[in-house]
């Protein structure tokens, strides 16, 4: 399977630290017939966003919209410092089929992963996705996807009863990153969520088991039974408040002091961990954080797609959350 992506891969300069291809383009998902009828997705982190674009825009210019003109200074800009600190280019005819990707810079990469900060890419990699290249040599890049997966787990953990079903474990895990996003209102699937977990069953069991075997003190996992139970006493839970990633812990500590006082992490996470609505917080904390980077990427992306691709991309997404409306 992986041959096909690797020859659309080959068309893009080198120079990336992670490529991976994901979405319905690549795996199965409830109400596609078949992959190859889908868009292929890519992202791709480069270590220097300028110096890419300039040989990108010389081996593929019909890739770029009108922005193209601006030169490679003006669209690592517009990459770096708009939306959720990726650019895209969609709507791209291959030998293969039509794809769309992303480039963000390894930077911009590792601090989502790490800290959360827009839960663009780092909420894309809490499902399955096909990976490409991942530089051998990078310690940061590997330690920083592997925590992404464990924050993920910490976080449905805490939004989770004592006793859960696989199926709803993973449809809160591959739900983190739509949660506030205004797409899933306008232009989205309603289904997309489950529609993405119930065919791709085997693929988050392999996307995660490994992480809930690290957690066997907290949370067990019967996939014969397809059922799971967790400790949800206020020890455990402030075990898995303690290792959220960053952007979360900030909020929590907001929302703490919002009566006036200077309560520090350790003292807002002992007080969460026996507040049984801390869950709703917790959501709110992460709708928060995908509301303001999935609005202000889409806006980014009718500058970067440009008017007619725009039109075409929005309608094909307004197409599928009508369909999705009918069944």
């Amino acid at each position: 399977m992986a041959s096909r992506y690797a020859r659309v891969l080959q068309s893009f300069p080198k120079g990336y630290s992670l490529a991976f291809a994901y979405g319905s383009g690549v795996f199965k998902q409830i109400g596609h017939q078949n992959v190859r009828d889908n868009m292929m997705d890519f992202i791709v982190a480069v270590r220097d966003p300028q110096a890419w674009h300039q040989v990108n825009m010389a081996q593929n210019p019909k890739h770029y919209s009108a922005l193209r003109l601006g030169g490679p200074h003006f669209i690592s800009r517009i990459q770096e410092n708009w939306g959720a600190k990726i650019y895209f280019n969609t709507l791209i005819p291959t030998h293969e089929g039509m794809m769309k990707y992303g480039v963000i810079s390894h930077s911009s990469l590792v601090a989502d992963l790490l800290d959360w900060d827009t839960l663009y890419v780092a909420g894309r990699l809490h499902k399955p996705v096909l990976m490409l290249h991942k530089a051998a040599e990078d310690e940061e890049l590997h330690n920083a996807l592997k925590l992404n997966l464990y924050f993920a787990v910490h976080t449905a953990l805490l939004l989770l009863p004592e006793l859960f079903s696989e199926e709803q474990l993973y449809m809160t895990l591959a739900g983190l990153s739509y949660a506030g996003d205004f797409r899933m209102y306008v232009g989205e699937d309603q289904n997309k969520v489950r529609n993405i977990v119930v065919a791709q069953i085997q693929e988050f069991r392999t996307l995660y088991m490994p992480v809930l075997k690290e957690l066997e003190e907290y949370v067990i996992l019967d996939t014969l039974r397809g059922m799971g139970e967790q400790d949800t006493s206020p020890p455990a839970r402030l075990y898995h408040l303690s290792m959220l990633p960053k952007r979360l812990q900030l909020m929590l500590i907001r929302e703490w002091n919002k009566d006036g006082r200077s309560r520090d992490l350790e003292d807002v996470l002992r007080a969460a961990a026996h507040d049984t609505d801390v869950e709703d917080v917790i959501h709110k904390g992460i709708q928060d954080i995908v509301k303001i980077s999935s609005l202000t990427q889409s806006i980014k992306g009718i500058l970067t797609a440009g008017a007619t691709k725009s039109v075409r991309y929005s309608w094909s997404k307004v197409k599928k959350m009508w369909k999705s409306l009918q069944r």
